[in-house]
């Protein structure tokens, strides 16, 4: 693979990584602030988890921690700091009084669709090599986690609230995208289904009771469906993974699941939870001392297509 093909796909984990954390403090921060935080956690903190989870002198790699596509270096990643950033910066005014559903949910549903076939490219891309088989299998179980998932946050939803949603189903894909992201060059389909599943009851979770106990505001779920569904295919795979797929020479075994294979993966996890949740801490307060982190109540109100950008949808 050229260094520069090599280069571009890591730079589209690197960019989806920050802008899914713009999901979580959305309507509120000031572009100013963005375009700084952006560039210091990208540096600082996106570009050390992905050194020690992907380069093989990596602490965690060395570890034998598995992440085959982003489940630690860009979905616990982004969902921590975007837990912390929505923290930090406070709920968006009128939260939890006005109707704050989404503008269009046609566009919602075209933006799902296009991140659903997208992850193929993600996870069956980081096979690295069309042949083999591996690529093959993990673009066909991201297939079936995300439509697993689907199914078990629509049904869990119809179950609590009495009726389904399209608002749900798109969650529920990418909550299953998101699990199964760790696991995709590790897992058959079997286990695929069972990470789906379970994500799509975490993430409906994750994006309304545990949201709602803590009392953040998470504007697009970032932490609820990336961070958590994040977490549960990093930790299932541990358990999942099939040791032939991922077998080579220097180790004929694979990386099998199991209680050692587990533990590890529980470090990972851990380890990439407690260092940007610090990190993103320090960056933000760097920021609000630099430029302010927040735009002005009224400016929140008019909207900040118009003030920050001078540009509105009609």
């Amino acid at each position: 693979i050229p260094e520069s093909v090599f280069l571009m796909f890591q730079m589209t984990f690197a960019i989806i990584t920050a802008a899914l954390i713009t999901g979580a403090v959305a309507d509120r921060m000031k572009f100013s602030a963005l375009v700084l935080f952006v560039t210091l956690w990208s540096l600082l903190v996106y570009s050390p988890v992905a050194h020690w989870v992907w380069h093989p002198n990596g602490w965690l790699f060395a570890l034998g921690a598995l992440d085959f596509a982003g489940g630690t270096v860009v979905h616990i990643n982004a969902g921590v700091a975007g837990l912390v950033a929505a923290i930090v910066l406070g709920k968006r005014v009128g939260y939890g009084t006005e109707n704050m559903s989404p503008f269009n949910l046609g566009l919602a549903v075209i933006g799902a669709s296009l991140l659903w076939v997208g992850w193929f490219g993600f996870n069956a891309g980081s096979a690295g090599s069309s042949g083999g088989g591996r690529a093959g299998m993990a673009m066909l179980v991201t297939q079936i986690a995300a439509g697993g998932a689907v199914l078990s946050w629509t049904f869990a939803e119809w179950m609590i609230k009495g009726k389904p949603s399209v608002l749900g189903a798109i969650s529920g894909a990418v909550a299953g995208l998101v699990a199964i992201t760790p696991a995709a060059g590790f897992v058959l389909p079997g286990a695929a289904l069972i990470i789906g599943l379970v994500a799509g009851l975490a993430g409906l979770w994750g994006a309304t009771a545990l949201k709602h106990a803590l009392g953040y505001d998470d504007s697009l779920d970032a932490f609820g469906v990336h961070g958590i569904c994040g977490i549960v295919g990093a930790l299932l795979v541990g358990f999942l993974s099939y040791g032939p797929l991922s077998a080579t020479t220097a180790a004929p075994d694979g990386s099998p699941g199991g209680m050692e294979q587990f533990i590890k993966q529980c470090t990972a996890v851990g380890a990439t939870i407690v260092f940007t949740a610090v990190a993103t801490f320090i960056i933000l307060k760097i920021t609000d001392v630099v430029i302010g982190l927040r735009v002005s109540e009224e400016e929140e109100r008019e909207g900040l297509d118009v003030t920050m950008h001078g540009e509105r949808i009609n």
